[in-house]
């Protein structure tokens, strides 16, 4: 049976009982769920989350069991117990204790996920455009951003891997992989609650029951109830902005596994979010009105109210492991998941209707991987199939009343997925000292579109209750598909001198298949004769390739001074090309202005950087009264830069831009430091830990922008708790922001700038406007400073 240990190793991997538990280097924790190679068994494995054997922590990141030193794969793991300890939120939290990494919500969004790690990322979230860093929620990839800040109740751990991952998952991610593991069941009756209260009127409650009924079935579920007022407030409809309206719901059931040979996992999931629509604030005076710009970050002027805002996401998954035989393992994953998203997003955040856009989003999935893992002597591998059906449609209106009395610009986009992949790792044991490992995939990912966009005079389009009619014939009215197929590679090697140490190097490739631009305008694609462009000249125009990474690293990962330190180093380098670069401009169709999608396979990039992390046992005299004191240190050093950026400019034809590009969302710094202390107090434990974060600059946009990119900037957050015996109830107080720091995370500009260097020339002291007639430079924040107390029962 499973037993879960905490002994000198994973003392000096988790802080001391409360901060944010990073594990450096490249692996992650055994995870309790069915069809693993060993499946854990014991309730002890849900609560510690660690196996520790002397000096050795057991992981599983190559969907076998093996120790954490002995894994050539980038990952940082979090803990389900201390993520609970250090108050976080949801999903995007630990961004800021992941080297280069970068987690937000989406602008002008509560729950759309952007996502990048190591550069690699993808900030549009209308259908078309596949996310560069995949989203798993139990093992199921997440094909959409919509819905994919999860918040933080009922789970066991979340995992980050850093770089292409392809041969060992179901879907292929060209920057790397964030996994949210729920908790499996106990075997035995089991209840948890928690209850939180802070600033902002916060107010949280979580309940999770589980009961076996015989001896191999268990039943079990979790509700969440999340809310808490804004942070400022819409000056215009007198709504809350920055708020949150969640509720949540999980259901599970498990029969066989705890050592049984078959174990089957059945798990549902529905959230629903009513938040009030998140606006942004103006960083400069209405161009037209006049409108100061406010002095609380959070508040806004945002007149659009339809539709009214609402996001639905639920799915169901079937998890089936089978032990074939001792070292024959067969896995099966299948899901079904769909999401709804009714979103009215105010671009000039001002009740004149100058660039609003009511949106729809409407994701549908169903997904089937297998696995068979053989893991025998010298000789450990893995072979898997996976197939993704995946429907993402969107609607959204863009509403000019100030550029036309009524007109609007309605695009209808339908982009359909297609995908089959076979995936396999075999790793070899040349000698005790010396191991490779080779992995391949081959993928073929087929693309449909079907996308209408037609103008309207007269008010919104009848998609949203407008009462326009329709202007002239439409902009665009196209459907067609392409095919994009690509067999990528993985290699490793690693050297162990001794089990305490490990140096590595790897290679491996990473594919993003192409696709279709949703916002693209037909009838502007360049016609090879004159007249208007055919159905083939169509396509290319709104059609975008590939891109694909080459990426290489090398590391060393070891314990040290008899397991009070462990350090992990990697450095690496990727070589980037095709990058898709969606975006945003504006333009003229059919005599009128108004905007356009523009996406284009800018070229090449080349990221190269470094990343540490460590943890440190301090005070060694501390262990015989039972203190402990604990370091953990996180760093991320990143020089991102694009080598070739060509852009159409008109009267120039294609010109090289690329030492006036950055990479967006891709600080070149990012780091942490958390100090941990735990003592006996009574017959139970008190645990600070405090916690400070930094990122340097940040750019939102390929194309710098002073009012919106973010300088560096520090965040501080401590964490105070007490656990009583037998860890039956904890009490915790909590403060994140601490310094109350306003930092940018977001935001949209429609402003002229020029096309090569992007600086925003002034007349009289102001950018103008380039898509409607007030000027377009809207920001979305960070949260301010929150302290709240928690409460947890356990039975």
């Amino acid at each position: 049976m499973f037993q879960a240990q905490i002994k000198r190793t994973a003392i000096a991997a988790l802080l001391a009982g409360g901060a944010l538990w990073t594990m450096p280097a490249a692996a992650q924790v055994v995870p309790n769920q069915p069809g693993t190679a060993t499946n854990p068994a014991g309730a002890d494995a849900i609560s510690d989350e660690v196996q520790s054997d002397g000096n050795t922590i057991i992981v599983t990141a190559r969907r076998r069991e093996e120790s954490l030193i002995d894994v050539p794969i980038a990952v940082t793991a979090y803990s389900g117990e201390a993520l609970l300890q250090a108050g976080a939120i949801d999903l995007t939290d630990i961004a800021q204790t992941t080297p280069n990494t970068t987690l937000e919500a989406s602008r002008g969004t509560n729950s759309t996920l952007t996502a990048f790690i190591r550069g690699v990322g993808q900030q549009d979230p209308v259908s078309g455009f596949e996310q560069g860093v995949g989203i798993y929620l139990d093992d199921v990839y997440l094909n959409r951003p919509q819905a994919a800040v999860l918040d933080i109740y009922d789970v066991e751990r979340i995992e980050v891997l850093r770089g292409p991952q392809g041969t060992l998952y179901g879907r292929n991610t060209i920057g790397g992989a964030v996994k949210y593991v729920t908790r499996a069941l106990p075997q035995d009756f089991a209840l948890n609650a928690r209850a939180t209260y802070g600033t902002y009127n916060q107010l949280d409650g979580v309940l999770s029951v589980s009961a076996p009924l015989g001896d191999l079935i268990r039943v079990g579920g979790a509700v969440a109830r999340l809310t808490r007022d804004g942070f400022g407030q819409n000056l215009t409809t007198g709504r809350d902005n920055y708020d949150k309206d969640v509720f949540g719901a999980r259901l599970s059931l498990e029969m066989g596994g705890y050592g049984e040979p078959v174990s089957i996992r059945i798990t549902g999931d529905y959230t629903k979010d009513e938040s009030s629509p998140r606006g942004g604030t103006r960083l400069i005076p209405g161009r037209l009105s006049g409108a100061p710009v406010l002095g609380n970050v959070f508040d806004t002027r945002g007149g659009l109210v339809d539709p009214e805002q609402e996001v639905e996401a639920y799915g169901v998954a079937m998890n089936i492991g089978i032990d074939l035989s001792d070292s024959l393992t067969f896995r099966s994953i299948s899901a079904w998941r769909k999401d709804d998203t009714f979103t009215p997003i105010d671009f000039d955040a001002l009740p004149a209707v100058d660039v609003d856009v009511p949106g729809i989003y409407r994701n549908e999935q169903l997904s089937q991987e297998l696995q068979l893992l053989y893991d025998n002597g010298p000789l450990s591998a893995l072979l898997g199939f996976y197939y993704l059906d995946a429907k993402a449609d969107t609607s959204f209106d863009v509403r000019l009343f100030t550029t036309l009395a009524g007109f609007t610009a309605f695009t209808q986009a339908n982009v359909d997925t297609e995908t089959y992949a076979v995936f396999g790792d075999v790793t070899f044991d040349i000698t005790d000292q010396l191991s490779v490992s080779l992995g391949g995939r081959y993928t073929w990912d087929k693309r449909t579109a079907d996308i209408l966009r037609q103008n309207y005079l007269g008010g919104g389009s009848p998609v949203f209750g407008g009462a326009g009619v329709p202007l002239g014939a439409p902009a665009t009215d196209f459907t067609g598909s392409r095919d994009f197929n690509k067999f990528t590679p993985r290699a490793s090697i690693s050297f162990q001198p001794t089990p305490d140490h490990n140096f590595y190097a790897s290679y491996s490739q990473g594919f993003k298949g192409g696709g279709f631009d949703p916002r693209g305008v037909g009838v502007n694609a360049p016609a090879a004769i004159p007249g208007r462009p055919t159905a083939a000249e169509i396509t290319d125009f709104l059609s975008f390739e590939p891109e694909s990474v080459d990426s290489y690293e090398v590391g060393y990962k070891g314990s040290l001074l008899d397991g009070a330190v462990y350090v992990a180093l990697a450095g690496f380098y990727a070589d980037y090309t095709d990058v898709q670069i969606p975006g945003s401009v504006a333009c003229v169709v059919n005599g009128i202005a108004t905007f356009c999608g523009v996406t284009a396979n800018a070229g090449a990039a080349t990221f190269k950087g470094l990343e540490f992390e460590g943890t440190a046992r301090l005070g060694q005299d501390l262990a015989t009264a039972g203190d402990r004191l604990t370091l953990a240190v996180a760093a991320g050093y990143i020089d991102a830069q694009y080598d070739e950026f060509i852009t159409n400019i008109a009267g120039r034809g294609p010109v090289d831009v690329a030492e006036f590009r950055e990479v967006q969302n891709t600080p070149e710094f990012t780091g942490s430091a958390t100090l941990g202390y735990s003592t006996p107090v009574g017959a139970g434990d008190l645990n600070f830990t405090t916690t400070v974060s930094y990122r340097s600059k940040t750019f939102q946009f390929e194309v710098p922008n002073p009012y919106l990119d973010q300088p560096g900037f520090a965040l501080w957050d401590a964490n105070l708790v007490y656990t009583a015996p037998d860890r039956r109830w904890s009490l915790g107080l909590h403060g994140r922001n601490l310094l109350d720091k306003e930092y940018k995370t977001s935001g949209y500009t429609f402003v002229v700038a020029d096309p090569v260097t992007g600086a925003i020339p002034l007349t009289n002291g102001l950018p103008t406007p380039s898509l409607g007639r007030e000027g377009t430079l809207t920001a979305f924040y960070g949260n301010p400073r929150q302290v709240f107390v928690t409460a947890t029962l356990r039975y």
